[in-house]
């Protein structure tokens, strides 16, 4: 591209019509606004996010993770077997494809691994296994 043709269409861009000129101009002071309100209450609420962890984090448990109804579903397929499954394994019994089972199930195990729900088991090569913990 040619640099003048270049600074043209970037100053199309940067013009405003009147009707997003007078968007922008509503926009601003709500916008504004809202700071202010937020700016006002954060050090109540920090001192009462505090005494929520701490009562909650005697009370770890698998109940306390929040899951999507996919995650509560891989999960509760891998606790029915307790001598793990691969994810394909997973998928097929969740109903999904032969050929995309092993990859609808991989996004909800990689978060059950992280929550410590659920066990990683590396077999030879790049066969893995999931356990409940």
């Amino acid at each position: 591209m040619r640099i003048s043709h270049k600074r043209k269409v970037q100053l199309k861009l940067q013009k405003q019509t009147p009707v997003f000129a007078e968007l922008a101009t509503k926009a601003a002071p709500k916008k504004v606004a809202k700071a202010e309100t937020v700016k006002a209450a954060p050090v109540a609420k920090a001192e009462e996010a505090k005494k929520v962890v701490k009562a909650a984090a005697p009370a770890k448990a698998a109940s306390a993770v929040a899951l999507t109804p996919k995650q509560q579903q891989v999960l509760d397929i891998v606790v029915k077997n307790a001598e793990g499954l691969n994810p394909k394994g997973i998928g097929l019994e969740a109903g999904q494809e032969d050929a995309k089972a092993a990859s609808w199930a991989t996004g909800a195990l990689k978060k059950l691994t992280e929550e410590g729900l659920v066990e990683r088991i590396q077999l030879a090569g790049n066969k893995v296994l999931y356990k409940a913990i």
